[in-house]
């Protein structure tokens, strides 16, 4: 998916929208409205950031070899692609993944806070496996509720339902798991609840209002909260998100579980995106572990706060202006895609990679995620200060319509078809010819500030349009 293209739609659809109430007939008031419009000053340019490259921690396969994981982790945790597939490749770790594992081996606590993307809840969900894995083979196992995964909303539930079905169905006979789990949402049928509650799986997904209903429910106390007893793991997903009134109910909720579970040793593990920016790594680790420590209702330790290990993408260094100029023109000349490998050493790569992706953290120079996203044209500006030229299209420059339908003297209302006979086309980007955000005296302000428009308009289909672009983006 081109997340530019779906923009450049999105907007087009919002300007025809827009533009079809206002037809100033006072030819002075409607040119300042059209320059306004094609300034952009509705939609400002924007801003793109780079997903970052995680540092390897091995493969479940090495994991296993180590004696870190049970043998049996080497066949649910491969890469599988439908449900008879028993995975021809092992599942590959970041390095944070593997610090959550060791940490939940040695019985600790711990937050997680890593990005979107990052795999997060493969840090707890392969910790659970594990231990029941070893518990049937070291003859201590007892059928019942091992661990209950809280989630601040059924969506989440519903897909790390899936992914659980992949890892511990995908593959077995009969898509027969060695570890059970289960959804309890309140979006279950009656059958399905009577099949929880007759036969609790190891594995329990809920959302906090459910477990509160659980805890005060008297039939689903006395068969699921019996199943819990001594229960091992309590996960809540998404952590950030229980803040203020929310944040103390679910505080309370956490205790009355871990009472009502009589479960002494108890692991708690939290996962945020993000929880705090302020300070150096080690002050954000130690604001991290109060709030998790207060929250979870036991100690957390700042070393049991895991954050993000990046390493580049790209293999080259950084290379002076006159190098990336050359790079610059090439690419923008040749129009050939490179091989991977000579496109990890361009220095014009890695430029990208610093401009929208990682940075040095000050202080300890270690990789960390861009703080401050750039925009498009800022980026292009900045370049072509380091580089001496002067900034141009960075996406091939889209076919204008071929002719426009003449504008009526009455103002066209919103839901009519846009002008017809223009032609569809590809979507550009442009960038600013000159740094500053305003134009020039008596200069088109469309000839020096960013225009981020597809000149695409399909007759009587706007409605149409809008509702896949915005899906679209709902998508990515």
């Amino acid at each position: 998916m081109d997340v530019f293209d779906v923009r450049d739609r999105l907007i087009e659809d919002y300007r025809e929208f827009t533009s079809s109430f206002v037809d100033p007939r006072d030819p002075q008031i409607r040119k300042h409205v059209e320059r306004l419009a094609a300034s952009g000053y509705q939609w400002p340019a924007p801003y793109l950031s780079l997903n970052p490259n995680f540092a390897s921690g091995g493969t479940v396969d090495g994991l296993v070899a180590e004696g870190l994981l049970h043998p049996d982790s080497e066949r649910i945790f491969r890469i599988k692609k439908h449900q008879s597939d028993p995975g021809s490749q092992p599942l590959r770790l970041h390095q944070h993944q593997r610090d959550a594992i060791a940490i939940a081996h040695d019985g600790h606590s711990y937050v997680l806070t890593t990005g979107t993307g990052s795999g997060k809840s493969l840090s707890y969900i392969v910790p659970i496996v594990e231990r029941v894995l070893r518990a049937k083979a070291d003859g201590t196992y007892r059928p019942g509720v091992k661990a209950i995964i809280v989630y601040p909303m059924n969506a989440l539930a519903n897909s790390q339902l899936h992914e659980l079905e992949k890892f511990l169905c995908w593959g077995f006979p009969d898509n027969k798991p060695l570890v059970t789990f289960d959804r309890y949402t309140g979006q279950e049928n009656v059958d399905a609840r009577r099949r929880i509650l007759a036969d609790p799986p190891d594995i329990l997904l809920t959302n906090y209002v459910m477990l509160e209903l659980v805890l005060t429910r008297h039939r689903e106390r006395d068969r699921l909260i019996r199943a819990a007893r001594g229960l091992w793991f309590l996960v809540l997903d998404e952590l950030h998100t229980y803040r203020g009134r929310q944040g103390a109910d679910v505080a309370f909720l956490v205790r009355r579980t871990k009472d009502a579970c009589d479960a002494p040793r108890l692991q708690c593990i939290g996962t945020s995106a993000t929880m705090t920016t302020e300070g150096d790594a080690a002050r954000q680790r130690a604001a991290v572990a109060e709030v998790a420590s207060r929250l979870l209702g036991q100690p957390v330790g700042a070393e049991h706060v895991i954050g993000e290990s990046l390493r580049r993408a790209t293999t080259g260094s950084g290379a002076a202006g006159d190098m990336l100029a050359k790079q610059a023109r090439h690419w923008h000349q040749n129009g050939q895609t490179p091989g991977l490998d000579e496109f990890r050493r361009d220095p014009l790569t890695h430029w990208v990679e610093s401009a929208f992706g990682v940075e040095p953290e000050e202080g300890s120079g270690r990789l960390v995620r861009k703080r401050v996203p750039l925009t498009v044209p800022r980026a292009a500006d900045d370049l072509a200060q380091l580089t001496g030229n002067r900034p141009t299209c960075v996406r091939p420059p889209s076919r204008r319509c071929s002719r426009r339908a003449p504008r009526s003297s009455t103002p066209r209302r919103a839901g009519r078809s846009s002008p017809s006979g223009c032609t569809s086309s590809s979507p550009r980007v442009t960038t600013s010819t000159s740094p500053s955000s305003r134009p020039p005296t008596g200069t088109s302000p469309a000839a020096t500030r960013p225009s981020h428009r597809t000149a695409a308009r399909l007759s009587g289909k706007s409605s149409f349009r809008w509702r896949s672009a915005e899906n679209a983006a709902r998508n990515t």
